[in-house]
């Protein structure tokens, strides 16, 4: 089967195209047939060389396909069935646990999805939502279970809430859905006039300029008639934190997603406890967390935003284009 590997030194020009042994499932697991996957950034943090894996690693951690072969003992899939991967493929439910966290990243510490048939325990994948492209499903599994957990499994988030998202990539975008779903205040946040005017058009109630309004936590802050928002979901990292400090009402809660500003700096805590803000770091989900979110998507009219599509041999082009920080949405690979 064909495979996209990414070989050492780890670059967008040393992403080489290759052939790999197809899998057979075993006992509890099931074969797919890899229709689609769509990139995050840690994608591509592993396919640039930020975030070191071993020589010829197959990255993507996302993935949508059809069910073409089960093994024995499988009870929850049948072939033809349509699935989704999970980012977590041990982490089932409940609290984290490192051992079944981090050891078991498909696209890092373990092969992901960017080939044609992807095999695993049927705990690693659940069903996608009703009348889902497999290229909308893809883009699910990383951004769209973060978001949810972000605002849901742990913002508890209620109608009538006010929400603050930092910038229009995936995460961002799919919690701005979500949030008005729920029936909350939507404020976002972009360097790009354009791209606000997308997310208005998406349900955002406010859009700040960042370049335009240096104070932007502030500016949100001013928005909300507690005196801040409830809920920030957290991209940036070290470098907009302090401004997503100011933007918390008194018992605000932050989600802390993203490391787009680095991965350490200065934090201030006097304020956090000032304000008694409930500070959560998040790094995607459970199974039980995407089953949940599946759930809302079939009783809900959210459909994902996609940005644009490229073929598997194309995947060095789709980074370029995440590279350039021009999309809106989620850039999807079809398979």
């Amino acid at each position: 089967m064909k495979a996209i590997r990414v070989k050492k030194p780890a670059s967008l020009d040393n992403l080489q195209v290759g052939e790999a042994e197809k899998p057979s499932p075993g006992n509890g697991q099931i074969l797919v047939k890899a229709a689609a996957s769509s990139l995050n950034y840690h994608d591509y943090a592993v396919v640039s060389g930020a975030l070191p894996v071993d020589d010829g690693r197959i990255p993507m951690s996302d993935v949508a396909g059809e069910v073409v072969e089960i093994g024995d003992g499988v009870s929850e899939f049948a072939v033809g069935d349509k699935v989704m991967g999970t980012f977590f493929p041990k982490w089932l439910s409940g609290e984290p646990n490192l051992a079944i966290t981090w050891g078991y990243i498909p696209g890092d510490s373990i092969d992901g999805y960017a080939c044609e048939f992807v095999c695993g325990a049927e705990t690693a994948f659940t069903h996608i939502p009703n009348n889902y492209s497999m290229e909308e499903a893809a883009s699910l599994p990383c951004a769209a279970v973060t978001a949810w957990r972000a605002l849901v499994t742990e913002g508890n988030l209620k109608a009538g809430e006010t929400v603050l998202l930092q910038g229009t990539g995936g995460v961002s975008i799919f919690a701005l859905q979500l949030a008005k779903s729920i029936g909350a205040t939507v404020i976002i946040t972009s360097s790009s006039n354009e791209k606000l005017e997308k997310a208005k058009k998406l349900g955002a109630d406010h859009v700040i300029n960042y370049k335009e309004t240096e104070k932007w936590g502030k500016a949100a802050a001013k928005l909300c008639p507690l005196g801040g928002v409830d809920h920030v979901v957290e991209v940036g990292g070290s470098g907009t934190l302090a401004q997503s400090i100011e933007a918390c009402r008194p018992g605000g809660h932050i989600s802390m997603i993203g490391i787009l500003t680095g991965f350490a700096g200065e934090v201030p805590t006097a304020s956090i406890m000032m304000k008694q803000l409930k500070v959560k770091g998040i790094t995607v989900g459970t199974r039980q967390d995407q089953q949940d979110l599946v759930r809302a998507l079939n009783a809900s009219s959210i459909k994902p935003v996609i940005d644009s599509s490229y073929p598997l041999e194309k995947i060095a082009d789709a980074f370029r284009h995440q590279e350039s920080q021009k999309h809106f949405g989620k850039i999807c690979l079809s398979y």
